[in-house]
């Protein structure tokens, strides 16, 4: 694979753009968690199912998915910052409407579009990286993010509850909107293009065909792509089920529901700053192989307790925490091994990563409500996910064969 590294300029003030690039990619994800608490009021107030609320969530994964794969080779063709522009223009559009969403059917219609739309957010963040970062030090990158990242389900569900208890959950989308407004001013006052016109693809609908064509061919990048996208569904199966099985099923408060997710999101955040420290000095492959082998030895043991029920809430949040941890060490990894295979696309690159990893989620995390919704339902979604993310990385790379590692280096 040729080595860009050469061409890239020189980023200056690295944690300035983990904080701006971090906000950014952390924008969707707000717009989910931000969202959480209110589920069962959405529901009632819509006069709808909990199953119906659960997929006004997943459907913004599969409208991002949709979205991501647009914006990309836009981004590669006229540069990171107006395709960027115009996703959060529209993303504060359609949070002002779902707002007044009068029914369910149409705030799950209004959903997939504010999916669709902010989904530039996540593609312009990854593609910067590219544009500035290679290998190990990409993956430190991405881990750095993940620390802002990791706010989002820290403080989000606590903000919706207070704006959903002052003023109702209508006014969450309020706030999305001038998240949104916010964004925008950050990115046209401090966020340079970093794609010079020289290296920006040039054709039309044809050579965006023959980019998709070109990554879809390589089956080590696609298998590497789907790894994170079922590492999101694992983390959305957690986030769609979570309002139902703590707050209906044990009884907890929308303030303890916020602390919980918040201690959840806690271990995201520091199992990402692990990685980015380990990654100095191991290969990201052989970090995403011990992690993702260990992440399912513990899904195991997540399933065995919530059949059990051992150790009641305590024992089931203690092994859904070290779930989630592990989730910190995958993503980043599996998502810079890829993109370094196709520097030279890499907006169409962290398109196809973000949509396998929002389409994969958005398709597998209903899944918790159509077995039951219950904690025993989370827990197989959670392990089946996991169980296939092991199978790709073992029969779809040589990450587990001997030496094989060193291919992917």
């Amino acid at each position: 694979m040729p080595d860009d590294s050469a061409r890239l300029p020189r980023a200056r003030s690295p944690y300035r753009w983990v904080i701006m690039l971090g906000a950014l990619a952390a924008l969707p994800a707000f717009t989910v968690d931000m969202y959480l608490p209110s589920l069962p009021e959405v529901a009632a107030d819509l006069d709808s199912s909990a199953s119906f609320a659960q997929l006004s969530v997943s459907v913004m994964l599969i409208g991002g998915a949709l979205g991501q794969l647009t914006i990309g080779p836009l981004s590669d063709r006229f540069g990171r910052r107006a395709p960027l522009m115009w996703g959060l223009a529209l993303h504060v559009v359609t949070s002002v409407l779902c707002a007044f969403a009068p029914n369910m059917t149409i705030l799950i219609g209004l959903r997939l579009m504010q999916g669709f739309f902010n989904a530039a957010c996540g593609v312009a963040a990854m593609a910067v990286v590219r544009d500035r970062f290679v290998g190990a030090e990409a993956a430190r990158i991405l881990s750095r993010l993940m620390l802002v990242i990791g706010v989002a389900p820290m403080l989000a569900p606590t903000f919706g509850s207070a704006v959903a208890a002052a003023a109702g959950w209508r006014w969450v989308f309020g706030f999305l909107a001038l998240a949104g407004v916010a964004m925008g001013f950050v990115v046209w006052r401090f966020m340079p293009e970093t794609l010079p016109a020289g290296r920006r693809q040039t054709g039309g609908t044809r050579s965006v065909f023959a980019g998709y064509r070109t990554l879809v061919k390589d089956k080590q990048f696609m298998a590497l792509a789907v790894i994170p996208g079922l590492g999101q569904a694992v983390l959305m199966s957690y986030v769609v089920g979570s309002p139902f099985i703590f707050q209906e099923g044990y009884g907890l408060s929308h303030g303890q529901f916020s602390v919980l997710f918040a201690v959840n999101g806690l271990g995201l955040v520091l199992s990402a700053q692990v990685n980015a420290a380990l990654v100095r000095r191991v290969a990201p492959i052989r970090l995403l192989r011990a992690a993702l082998a260990i992440q399912g030895v513990v899904a195991v043991g997540l399933l065995a307790v919530a059949l059990t029920g051992a150790g009641g809430l305590i024992g089931l949040l203690a092994m859904l925490w070290l779930v989630l941890a592990f989730q910190g060490l995958i993503p980043a990894n599996a998502s810079a091994i890829a993109l370094s295979r196709h520097g030279e696309r890499a907006g169409t690159a962290a398109a196809v990563i973000g949509a396998v990893q929002s389409g994969v989620a958005g398709l597998v995390s209903p899944l918790v409500g159509v077995l039951g919704g219950d904690a025993v339902a989370m827990s197989w979604v959670i392990l089946g996910a996991l169980a296939c993310a092991l199978a790709v990385l073992a029969f779809a790379t040589p990450a587990y064969r001997r030496d094989g590692w060193v291919k992917l280096a």
